[in-house]
């Protein structure tokens, strides 16, 4: 009996009742600033592709794309850094003004935060007398005391909100530079403004896979299904924006 149960796979049950094989899962991808870098290029790519698509739809030349495009690019650029900073600022000082609530709260009514903290550990499965211990131990500490009600009402607060807006600033360009970039490579090779687009479209293609990766990476998410939905997205807005271009050049008559 001591040999076979030597052969048996260990299993762990999981906290909803099943079992699986003791294997560690796998750690999503960690970076301070990995968030903002591939939310602002995916933006940056379908929004920059987006507007090639409906210009070319409605046969504009490639210096209207090149003007366009980057004055677009750099205007978006400056709202989303902006707005990512404002954003992160904001929650910032929330947190703030929460934890000085907290901390009133722990310092001039800690029954009442007590019992709070009891009726949360045994909403989260812990029995009466040992949620009870649990906060009657870290009454003693005043600031985890504050910790832990701080983390039933706010997020985590971003450190530095004006690097948060630089970040989203620099990857907006960074990556919506990519489907323009095609117009600019191609000029020695080509004047055809169709085959400009096309590699447009490769370039934004290539370059949504990647962020594709980076997001399946960040997320702990199948790295198919990601690149998948992401060229999905992409695929969709620029055909809306081609099709709403054509629409208003050759059904609506807003020609030249």
């Amino acid at each position: 009996m001591a040999e076979n149960a030597e052969n048996v796979p260990i299993l762990r049950p999981l906290i909803n009742g099943g079992i699986r094989k003791n294997e560690r899962p796998k750690e999503p991808w960690k970076g301070e600033f990995v968030k903002s870098i591939v939310y602002a290029g995916l933006d940056a790519i379908i929004t920059s592709f987006s507007l090639i698509s409906s210009i070319s739809a409605g046969r504009l030349s490639s210096v209207d794309v090149l003007v366009l495009g980057f004055a677009n690019l750099v205007a978006d650029g400056i709202s989303m850094g902006f707005g990512d900073f404002m954003s992160s600022s904001t929650e910032k000082d929330v947190v703030a003004k929460e934890r000085c609530v907290a901390e009133w709260d722990v310092e001039n009514r800690r029954g009442t935060q007590q019992e709070e903290l009891v009726r949360r550990y045994q909403e989260l499965g812990m029995n009466a007398t040992d949620a009870a211990m649990v906060v009657s131990i870290l009454s003693k500490y005043p600031e985890i005391l504050v910790d832990e009600k701080m983390s039933t009402v706010a997020p985590e607060e971003a450190e530095k909100p004006w690097k948060n807006g630089l970040i989203t600033f620099v990857a907006f360009l960074v990556f919506g530079c990519a489907p323009i970039l095609a117009f600019i490579i191609l000029i020695p090779f080509t004047d055809n403004d169709q085959i400009k687009f096309v590699g447009a479209c490769v370039l934004s293609a290539l370059a949504l896979a990647l962020l594709g990766i980076a997001k399946a990476k960040f997320a702990g998410q199948n790295y198919v299904a990601s690149v998948g939905i992401t060229l999905f997205n992409g695929a969709v807005a620029g055909a809306a924006a081609y099709g709403i271009g054509w629409t208003l050049r050759n059904v609506a008559g807003l020609d030249d």
